[in-house]
């Protein structure tokens, strides 16, 4: 199974990806990580959204097959990619289909000044959800950036209401 998780910045796909790892016995896939440990000590003041896409697409790539190998083995991938757009996430169904994988959507739909909340506070404690501080021009930035699932592609899916 692959598990796409859904949700705006502070939703907390994270900590739902570590609980269904729990569940499942999943391996998780956290955008966040891999930019932090691949891209962000490189980025230049200068790097903005493209280069930005183009890490996040780089390292999509591994991940798919990474993926591959994790359901041929009959082992979970919680993908915990930011999906923040319907051409996203429609990328991950179409690999899906077309390898017969079954796939499931996991949409965290909470209030934004929840969201907004939790980022704050993530930025001052730096827990263990915490890979780099968001700021406010950015939260704010991902509010229009990001796109709310259809009720097509919430057909089947696990919506999360806070």
């Amino acid at each position: 199974m692959i598990h796409l998780i859904l949700g705006n910045t502070g939703s907390g796909k994270t900590t739902y990806s570590n609980q269904l790892r729990s569940e499942t016995k999943g391996i998780i896939f956290s955008i966040d990580q891999w930019n932090k440990t691949l891209f962000l000590p490189d980025k230049k003041a200068t790097d903005g959204l493209e280069w930005f896409l183009e890490c996040i697409d780089r390292s999509e790539k591994i991940i798919m097959q990474l993926v591959e190998q994790l359901q041929e083995s009959g082992t979970d991938a919680i993908l915990d990619l930011g999906l923040s757009k319907f051409e996203h996430r429609e990328k991950f169904r179409k690999f899906a289909w077309e390898r017969s994988f079954e796939i499931k959507l996991h949409f965290l739909d909470v209030p934004k000044a929840t969201r907004l909340e939790r980022v704050l506070q993530r930025n001052r404690e730096k827990g263990s959800s915490f890979e780099f501080e968001v700021s406010r021009k950015d939260f704010e930035f991902m509010e229009s950036w990001f796109e709310k699932p259809t009720e097509e592609e919430l057909q089947n899916a696990i919506v999360i209401r806070e």
